[in-house]
């Protein structure tokens, strides 16, 4: 079932067009039309960086949320918009939370939050999805593509209508201004460029 559809950009077969997709519509689909609220609880944002060159190290960002407009009429007018508070991220290590929190990486005091605004939306096949943004870390503002798979929609125990993505997406830290680093005595630098984002979301639909 697809969320995010392409739509034709064909001006002269513009009109035939909208009258056979009006027709193909899915039912299910287009009940999801709405809007959600990510839930916090149920959801998790997370990053992969490799650390010395040998292992790598995985963490999150606890205090988060976020809103969806679904429109399974017309998926194409989705979207989506993320604020997470830098201060509750988690390595499971307090000091190199502390490290992650000041200047030298993203200065949570300054800059207390990380933003995702989405501005467009892509089929990419089946369930699979591309969302494409800004992401703004600290004063820098720059795109971001996220790739998603949809995992479905479930009424849950309390009556609540529940659609649910996972995605993914890779970036290099410095193109937002995060360059701190330590060379290696064999080589290498303690921090790769590159880290990869993960989300796990869960986001309820509002009456």
């Amino acid at each position: 079932m697809g969320l995010f559809t392409r739509r034709s950009q064909d001006t002269t077969t513009a009109t035939a067009t909208g009258a056979v997709a009006a027709l193909a519509v899915d039912p299910a689909l287009a009940a999801l039309t709405g809007d959600y609220v990510i839930d916090a609880a149920h959801s998790s944002i997370g990053f992969t960086v490799r650390h010395a060159m040998v292992t790598n190290v995985r963490g999150s960002f606890g205090d988060h949320e976020g809103a969806l407009h679904l429109d399974g009429s017309d998926p194409s007018r989705s979207t989506a918009v993320i604020d997470v508070r830098i201060a509750s991220v988690d390595t499971g290590i307090a000091d190199r939370d502390g490290h992650l929190r000041g200047p030298d990486f993203f200065d949570a005091e300054a800059f207390p939050l990380m933003t995702f605004r989405s501005t467009g939306a892509s089929r990419l096949g089946g369930d699979a999805y591309r969302i494409s943004g800004d992401l703004t870390i600290k004063d820098v503002t720059r795109p971001l593509s996220i790739d998603l798979e949809f995992s479905g929609s479930a009424t849950d125990v309390y009556g609540n209508e529940r659609v649910g993505f996972e995605g993914s997406a890779e970036i290099l830290r410095s193109d937002w201004g995060l360059t701190w680093n330590a060379a290696l005595e064999a080589g290498g630098v303690m921090v790769s460029d590159k880290v990869k984002l993960t989300f796990d979301i869960s986001a309820v639909k509002q009456a």
